[in-house]
């Protein structure tokens, strides 16, 4: 009896941890700490304002949205996103701010793909993407998951269109790698200098994606599972 006493208490006080703390996902099972409602989400705002989560495209007019999963042009070949929008911290929103200005000044522009990414829709990619490498433990956790992370590549100011690069955007092959270099010497250089301009503002590519940048120090956010149409 003592034992089922013991176990109720635990489980009660565990309810009442969930129900005083909205930022905590109960069907969540790994145990993460996510932000999954707006209550939480404005608290977090409240007690920092670089936890604001800032529409790219209002913050920058002049960068090119191509919100891949708002479509059915995607690996998961269906629409992910109910609204084409891209988010991000508010200090990752400066910096990309910094690097259209820079960018500018070349004749080159940012084409951005995808920025925050709620949680849930991070579960989805990976219980069904057939090279795991390609996406985030839902154990983890994602760095798009925390508005912490861009996918994005070069394009024409004047023109609109995209600079060569390796593969397509979401691309599984081998050159998708920033390591990769059995490549055309013009592939190689755009490649590179969008590679250099990113870490040259604070954001550092992953070793399989040349489009994927981290902003360094992700780790001060929260994972968040907030839709964009709350946002």
């Amino acid at each position: 009896m003592k034992k089922y006493i013991t176990l109720f208490s635990l489980l009660f006080w565990v309810s009442i941890a969930f129900a005083q703390n909205p930022a905590i996902t109960p069907q969540n099972p790994f145990g993460l700490e996510i932000i999954n409602s707006m209550d939480a989400y404005k608290e977090a705002i409240a007690n920092n304002p670089n936890n604001e989560l800032v529409d790219l495209k209002k913050f920058i007019p002049s960068i090119v949205l191509d919100v891949r999963y708002a479509t059915k042009n995607n690996f998961m070949k269906q629409v992910m996103y109910k609204q084409a929008r891209a988010f991000a911290r508010k200090p990752v929103a400066e910096s990309l701010k910094r690097i259209q200005a820079e960018l500018a000044k070349h004749g080159y522009g940012i084409k951005v793909f995808d920025g925050y990414r709620p949680y849930t829709i991070t579960r989805a990619f990976y219980d069904k993407a057939s090279d795991k490498n390609f996406v985030a433990n839902p154990a983890k956790g994602s760095k798009h998951n925390r508005g912490c992370a861009v996918d994005i590549t070069l394009i024409y100011l004047d023109t609109k269109k995209e600079l060569a690069m390796p593969t397509p955007y979401d691309s599984f092959e081998a050159a998708a790698s920033p390591g990769y270099n059995n490549l055309a010497p013009e592939i190689i250089k755009n490649r590179d200098f969008l590679i250099d301009i990113m870490h040259k503002h604070g954001f550092r590519v992953i070793n399989n994606e040349w489009w994927h940048f981290d902003f360094v120090g992700w780790q001060n956010y929260t994972l968040m599972d907030v839709p964009f149409e709350k946002l």
